[in-house]
C-alpha cells in the first residue's frame, strides 16, 4: 500500500480548543499524515495570571518531545504528530521576524520539504514561506486577525501583505474575508465552517421549561471584547444568562455584572450537555470590524442542537436568517429570547435547518482536500 500524503499545518495549539482547522484535520487524518505546528501567535503576554500560565505551558511544550505538544493530556489521533518549535513571541520588529524565520527553518524545513502542502491559519509564516518558496503554501484565512482585540495589528498586516502573494491557494471562511483578500489582489475559495452531526446526536428533543421563572440563555465561546456589553446586561437582567468559555480580556462591565454567570471553560465533549440545560442559545456579538469578518464556529453547532437561537445580524449570521432570530437592539434581543424560551421552535426554522445536512465537517474536509491537490498540480 502506498504511503499516505503528508500535510504540515501551522495553527493554534492542538487540543486547546476545537478550532475549524482542528475539525478539518481530524476528518482528513485517515487519508493524510499530518505534522501539526503549535505556534504562539502575535499576542504579547500581559502580567495576568492567565497569561503567566500560558507562557509556562508554552515553555514546557518546547522542552518535551515533538509529539507531546498537545495542550491536553490525551492520546493523539493516528497519523498526527504535534510539534512545538521554539520561537520568539513577537513578529513586529524586523529582527523578530528574521529570528523566527531562522528558528522555524531550522526546526521544520525537513517536514515542509516532504509535505504535499503546508497550511497556515495565520500569516506568521510569511518569512518562512520566502525561504522555502517552492512548497505548496495554502493560506486558510479564518479571521481578520489584525482586528482581534489584543493582537499586534501592525505586525499582522505586514505579515499578511508578504504572505498572500506567496500562497499558491487561499481559502477564506467568509465573503467579507474574500472581499478583503480581493482588495489585496488575490482571489480565494470560500469554505464556511461546518459541524459534527454525530457530536450533537445525543441531544434529546427540546422541552419548553414552563416552570422556570426566567429562560436559561447560554453562550459558549471566547468571552472577550467582541461581546455587546449592552445586550449582555439586558440579557442578564431578564434571563438566567450563562457565558461559558475562556475569558480573554473581556469588558470590565461584563466581569462586574453579578447577574452574569461565568462558569469558565468546558471540554468540547460537554457542550451537548450544556445545550440540554438551555432554553435559548445566544450570540450577542457587537457590530465590529472583527465580527463582520468572522464565521462563528458555534453558528451551525447552535443550529444543530434544535434549540432556538437569537443572534445579532452579522454577515455570517444573515446567511441563516431563516433558521434563527437576528436582533440588534438590546431590549428587543432580550425580549426575543424570552419569547423563544417559552415556546416551541417555529416550524419555518425547523425546515430551514434541514440544509445543515450539507454542512458537515466531513464534507468541508473533502472540499478542502480537492483545493490542496489542485494547488499542488498548478
Amino acid at each position: 500500500m502506498s504511503e499516505l500524503p503528508r500535510l504540515v499545518v501551522f495553527a493554534d495549539d492542538w487540543g486547546r480548543h476545537p478550532s475549524s482547522a482542528q475539525h478539518l484535520v481530524r476528518e482528513m487524518l485517515p487519508r493524510w499524515k499530518v505534522d501539526w505546528i503549535n505556534t504562539v501567535g502575535t499576542r504579547r503576554p500581559s502580567l495576568s495570571v492567565a497569561d503567566a500560565k500560558k507562557v509556562a505551558a508554552k515553555l514546557a511544550s518546547w522542552v518535551k518531545p515533538a509529539e507531546s505538544g498537545a495542550a491536553e493530556s490525551v492520546a493523539l489521533p493516528a497519523n498526527l504528530t504535534v510539534h512545538s518549535p521554539m520561537h520568539w513571541p513577537g513578529f513586529g520588529a524586523g529582527w523578530e521576524r528574521s529570528l523566527n524565520a531562522r528558528l522555524f527553518d531550522r526546526a521544520l524545513r525537513p517536514l515542509i520539504e516532504r509535505a504535499e502542502a503546508v497550511v497556515a491559519t495565520a500569516p506568521i509564516v510569511a518569512d518562512l514561506a520566502a525561504r522555502v518558496s517552492d512548497a505548496n503554501w495554502i493560506y486558510y484565512c479564518v479571521d481578520d486577525l489584525a482586528e482581534w482585540p489584543g493582537l499586534d495589528a501592525e505586525a499582522l498586516r505586514a505579515l499578511e501583505k508578504d504572505f498572500v502573494p506567496r500562497a499558491k491557494r487561499i481559502v477564506a471562511v467568509s465573503e467579507h474575508l474574500r472581499a478583503r483578500l480581493r482588495s489585496m489582489g488575490r482571489e480565494s475559495e470560500l469554505l464556511t465552517h461546518g459541524f459534527d452531526p454525530a457530536h450533537w446526536s445525543s441531544l434529546q428533543p427540546r422541552a419548553v421549561h414552563e416552570e422556570r421563572e426566567q429562560p436559561v440563555a447560554v453562550f459558549w465561546g471566547a468571552i472577550d471584547r467582541r461581546l455587546d456589553v449592552e445586550i449582555v446586561a439586558k440579557l442578564a437582567e431578564l434571563c438566567d444568562l450563562r457565558l461559558i468559555g475562556p475569558e480573554q480580556d473581556p469588558d470590565p462591565r461584563v466581569l462586574s455584572n453579578a447577574r452574569v454567570q461565568r462558569p469558565g471553560s468546558v471540554p468540547y465533549s460537554e457542550l451537548p450537555r450544556i445545550a440540554s440545560e438551555a432554553d435559548v442559545l445566544v450570540m450577542p456579538y457587537a457590530d465590529l470590524p472583527v465580527t463582520r469578518a468572522m464565521q462563528p464556529l458555534k453558528l451551525k453547532e447552535y443550529l444543530a442542537t434544535g434549540l432556538p437561537v437569537v443572534a445579532t445580524s452579522l454577515p455570517a449570521n444573515r446567511e441563516w436568517a431563516d433558521a434563527l432570530d437576528l436582533v440588534d437592539e438590546p431590549l428587543a434581543f432580550a425580549r426575543r429570547v424570552l419569547e423563544r424560551g417559552a415556546a416551541a421552535l417555529p416550524a419555518s426554522q425547523v425546515r430551514a435547518r434541514e440544509r445543515l445536512r450539507d454542512e458537515s465537517w466531513a464534507a468541508k474536509a473533502q472540499q478542502f482536500e480537492r483545493w490542496i491537490r489542485r494547488s499542488e498540480r498548478s
